[in-house]
């Protein structure tokens, strides 16, 4: 019992310190950042400012919504003003009783506001309107009208693409917590557990993974973050997976595989991030979404697999069960793969057997010396 309590306590206070950083998160968050990036080059963000308006949070997404609003309305209400200004129909120049104001009912600066918001958003409560008296006021009818139409697609259209976008149905995919190796179809596989919790597909699902570790090349750089392909499989191939269910991904550790040379004792003392990738098309928007999770060493666990979910109940349909969806379970496993396949390899060479060229059948002839 102390032992786990001192195991605990270490955990807690001094894991954060020995926590390894990562360059993808769990929930598929880059860790990562851009430093001296000329001037020049952050114009571009600008040129494409579609995506930045998207790629920007919710809180500068409506700072930026309400201000495009309120600041046209308010500089479109000032040339109003100004316009009912130059033509003498504000109060204070005492029209006379036959004069043709520009917009009847201007008064001031706040009625001048008043009449571009209604007429931005189209509201038209019929008091305040254009007259055919001034051949500005008309121009700057239609151009305030056009102007508005393109701001509201813009900004509404930025709004629904946020709510829309993928990203959001990535949320509803998830990955288990960690990942094991253990024996699987007689190969020693490194396992992962998926699942979609939404009963919507994903169409044309793909499954692949990347490697990211700090390699030495023969010439003497030092490569950080560099990439190795890892390849997952489900029983049926790693694409066009039907996703209806949790889904077992593993990934076959022979001799072409980065994880051969490792053991059940030197995996906690590697330095490795797995980056799991899963793409596929949003069946219900036909939009292409990316869901992507990582493990550290830490987080492989060597001799487990998963526990089962799947269950058939009494009225023949199927059930999971999300309690068991990370648990694994102990299981006796090979303590490296070379140790599997030299095992094999062994096993192999007593059945064949091998043939002697030096061995030399000689015939030997008994005879009987006892007479009777």
């Amino acid at each position: 019992m102390f032992k786990h309590l001192r195991k605990w306590f270490v955990t807690r206070f001094f894991g954060c310190s020995q926590r390894r950083v990562r360059l993808v998160s769990k929930d598929g968050r880059c860790n990562i950042e851009f430093g001296n990036v000329e001037a020049k080059s952050r114009l571009i963000f600008f040129v494409d400012i579609w995506t930045t308006v998207l790629d920007l949070k919710w809180r500068y997404k409506m700072t930026i919504f309400i201000t495009a609003f309120l600041g046209s309305w308010f500089f479109f209400g000032l040339l109003w003003y100004v316009v009912a200004y130059i033509h003498k129909d504000l109060p204070e120049f005492h029209p006379p009783a036959n004069h043709t104001p520009c917009v009847e009912h201007i008064n001031g600066l706040t009625s001048a506001f008043l009449f571009s918001l209604e007429t931005q958003v189209t509201i038209g409560y019929g008091f305040r309107c254009v007259t055919e008296q001034c051949g500005t006021a008309i121009f700057l009818l239609i151009f305030q009208s056009i102007l508005g139409v393109i701001i509201n697609s813009f900004m509404c259209g930025a709004i629904l693409a946020k709510i829309s976008r993928p990203k959001k149905r990535a949320k509803t995919i998830t990955f288990s917590k960690n990942a094991v190796i253990s024996k699987r179809g007689g190969k020693l596989c490194l396992l992962i557990r998926v699942a979609n919790l939404r009963k919507s597909l994903l169409i044309g699902s793909h499954i692949y993974g990347k490697l990211l570790r700090t390699t030495i090349t023969p010439e003497g750089e030092t490569i950080i973050l560099d990439q190795i392909n890892i390849n997952f499989v489900v029983d049926a191939g790693n694409e066009n997976l039907f996703f209806i269910s949790p889904l077992t991904i593993y990934h076959v550790i022979d001799h072409t595989s980065p994880f051969f040379h490792m053991a059940a004792e030197t995996l906690p003392q590697q330095d490795f991030e797995l980056v799991v990738f899963l793409d596929g098309t949003v069946e219900a928007t036909s939009a292409t979404c990316q869901v992507r999770t990582s493990y550290v060493p830490e987080e492989v666990l060597w001799g487990y697999r998963f526990a089962p979910i799947v269950s058939k109940t009494k009225e023949g349909k199927y059930r999971v069960d999300f309690h068991n969806f990370s648990k694994t379970v102990e299981v006796e496993t090979p303590h490296c793969a070379m140790c599997l396949y030299n095992e094999k390899d062994a096993r192999a060479k007593m059945k064949r057997g091998y043939d002697n060229p030096n061995f030399v059948l000689s015939e030997v002839n008994e005879t009987d010396d006892t007479k009777m």
